[in-house]
């Protein structure tokens, strides 16, 4: 066979099979209806979590569990938690919480960051606790980081950027044959490393965790609009030079406020006294 004609057909089938996966592997975001793209088992990354976690936590010691500080986070951390399980049990989504075992915990480090991984393992920087006067403005980010474990964010990151940089393959081949890469793009998925690469993807999923976080933390009993004022808040500190790490890959400032107001009236209708 002319190897030409062998190279287009290769080429072809590669690309079919790659579409037959994502048509095949697509799931709707809980209240958006967003499709996305999902390849890899929960259960796989769920464990793969719990690992970088450990690990983390191995070379920055949290916080007791008596500090102030973590039994704020947690407080709040359960109490959206709390209320986000009961909304999706309600409405017939009891999978998507199945497998999530929640820890909240806090390292002493400067840098104004938060971040989540698979089943619920979430971090504080002590660095964004000053940004945080009032409970509402600490639920703002502990929804936000809620919200990424909710819509699979990750696994979407991961999804898309196996299919770009390692092909249609499995997570299992990928973490056998090229561990150190996956590895590497399971830690910028979840936001412990650098920046992701694909910062536009990532812009998008970053404003559909505020749209969802607004709206659990209003299910919590939070008042959604300080939504507005902290992230107005994060861009006065960050006075007008590099933003922080917590903002390295997100929408613009401007961007992110006028998105917060438009979703307030959105998360109201979610609202629960407590």
């Amino acid at each position: 066979m002319n190897t030409g004609v062998f190279f287009y057909r290769r080429t072809h089938y590669i690309i079919a099979l790659v579409i037959l996966i994502m048509v095949g592997s697509c799931a709707r975001v809980p209240i958006t209806g967003r499709r996305q793209l999902s390849l890899l088992p929960e259960s796989m990354l769920v464990n793969m979590a719990f690992t970088s976690y450990q690990e983390f936590m191995a070379t920055n010691a949290p916080l007791p569990d008596n500090d102030p500080r973590v039994q704020r986070v947690r407080a709040v951390g359960e109490r959206i938690s709390l209320a986000v399980h009961q909304y999706l049990t309600e409405h017939g989504e009891p999978e998507r919480i199945a497998s999530l075992q929640w820890q909240f915990n806090v390292v002493e480090n400067e840098t104004i960051n938060a971040w989540v991984m698979p089943g619920g393992k979430v971090m504080f920087y002590t660095g964004i606790l000053p940004l945080m006067p009032s409970d509402d403005d600490l639920a703002v980010v502990m929804a936000h980081e809620v919200a990424h474990v909710i819509a699979r964010h990750g696994n979407e990151r991961m999804s898309q950027q196996l299919v770009v940089m390692l092909g249609a393959v499995s997570l299992e081949v990928a973490l056998l044959e090229k561990p150190e890469e996956t590895r590497n793009l399971f830690l910028l998925a979840y936001g412990v490393g650098g920046q992701l690469g694909t910062l536009a993807y990532s812009r998008r999923h970053e404003l559909e965790a505020d749209r969802l976080g607004m709206i659990f933390m209003a299910m919590a009993g939070y008042n959604p609009e300080a939504a507005v004022t902290f992230w107005e808040r994060l861009h006065a500190h960050a006075g007008g030079s590099e933003p922080p790490q917590f903002l390295s890959t997100h929408p613009t400032s401007a961007t992110r406020i006028n998105a917060a107001r438009q979703f307030v009236p959105e998360a109201m209708q979610f609202k629960r006294t407590q």
